[in-house]
């Protein structure tokens, strides 16, 4: 490995954690330095949406705090695929999110699964062009 994918690597895995960052601590303009301008994401395996950025983010501003007032992720086994200035990204998640309202009664929601992103070399940097959520598992406890 030369420096340079080191570099990368170390960079495409810090674009990992301020994606998660972000959704965590409702922090949605931050996802502006995880995503390029004309992304693709696909939540609907977790029950969401597939849009382009520009219509996810207002979304997951708008909907995961009303259902989901905490969150907390945990990232593991991240493998990063290098071709020169793209690279296949599949990190394993696990989310455990408090459910909100009147009949929660203290539930939480946990999601297991796979970030797939595809990501790109920018002028800013490392941004993913696509994310699609792969579940693995979820349960209500």
């Amino acid at each position: 490995m030369d420096l340079q994918e080191i570099s990368d690597r170390l960079e495409i895995t810090q674009v990992l954690i301020r994606y998660t960052r972000a959704i965590d601590t409702d922090d949605w303009d931050g996802l502006d330095t995880v995503f390029t301008p004309d992304a693709a994401i696909d939540y609907t395996e977790s029950g969401g949406i597939a849009a382009s950025y520009a219509e996810v983010k207002p979304w997951l501003a708008e909907v995961l705090p009303i259902f989901f007032p905490k969150r907390l992720h945990s990232l593991a086994q991240v493998d990063i695929a290098l071709d020169g200035d793209e690279a296949t990204v599949d990190a394993y998640f696990h989310n455990p999110m408090p459910l909100s309202g009147p009949d929660a009664g203290g539930k939480v929601a946990e999601f297991g699964g796979i970030y797939h992103h595809t990501m790109v070399r920018t002028p800013d940097g490392w941004r993913s062009r696509q994310l699609h959520e792969e579940i693995v598992w979820k349960r209500t406890i």
